[in-house]
């Protein structure tokens, strides 16, 4: 039965992080450490609410790079969260654990340092991430549209465990609206 017509004018379009945590339970994605951050904060907050989800704090993100490889090792599929900084403390583990083990990493980046960014640290990581990322043969993905988020976050987390590769989701403030800095 379809819904009546002013139901479906009412209704509002999924918001960008109720697009990944579909996208996470879709690609049976249960397993989620992260570093807090207030931009992800809307979706770290769903996804503790869900019962799907197994969701905690870590204190860095290599922490949630161990327990992740781990839990890949065990058979169960993850994701870590973090901003844009926490990934300068990422490449040796990247380089030495997670590429040469082959562990299907995903990692949903909130992106700093650019659009209005105040912290120079902020804006050093924001440039060399990317080359970085590069330099490891890792995609990566910079979503900055709606329309594009649910077919970027689906198929990446279904490449990364096919092929067993990483992959970065950095989301950029064009589409979550960024840190709001006073």
């Amino acid at each position: 039965m379809a819904a009546p017509p002013d139901a479906a004018r009412s209704a509002s379009p999924p918001s960008w992080h109720e697009i990944i945590l579909q996208g996470f339970k879709r690609n049976a994605i249960d397993l989620v450490p992260y570093v807090p951050d207030r931009v992800l904060t809307p979706l770290i907050q769903s996804l503790h609410d869900d019962p799907f989800f197994t969701t905690f704090a870590t204190a860095r993100e290599e922490e949630a790079v161990g327990i992740l490889a781990g839990a890949w090792m065990g058979g169960r599929r993850g994701a870590l969260l973090m901003q844009t900084s926490g990934f300068a403390t990422l490449p040796n583990v990247l380089a030495s654990l997670v590429v040469p083990c082959q562990i299907p990493l995903i990692m949903v980046v909130s992106e700093r340092g650019t659009l209005g960014e105040f912290n120079y640290g902020q804006s050093l990581v924001c440039r060399t991430m990317r080359p970085v990322l590069d330099a490891l043969a890792m995609e990566h993905h910079t979503m900055t549209r709606f329309d594009e988020l649910e077919f970027i976050v689906d198929r990446s987390i279904k490449q990364a465990v096919a092929t067993q590769a990483a992959v970065a989701l950095i989301l950029s403030p064009l589409l979550t609206g960024g840190k709001l800095f006073a």
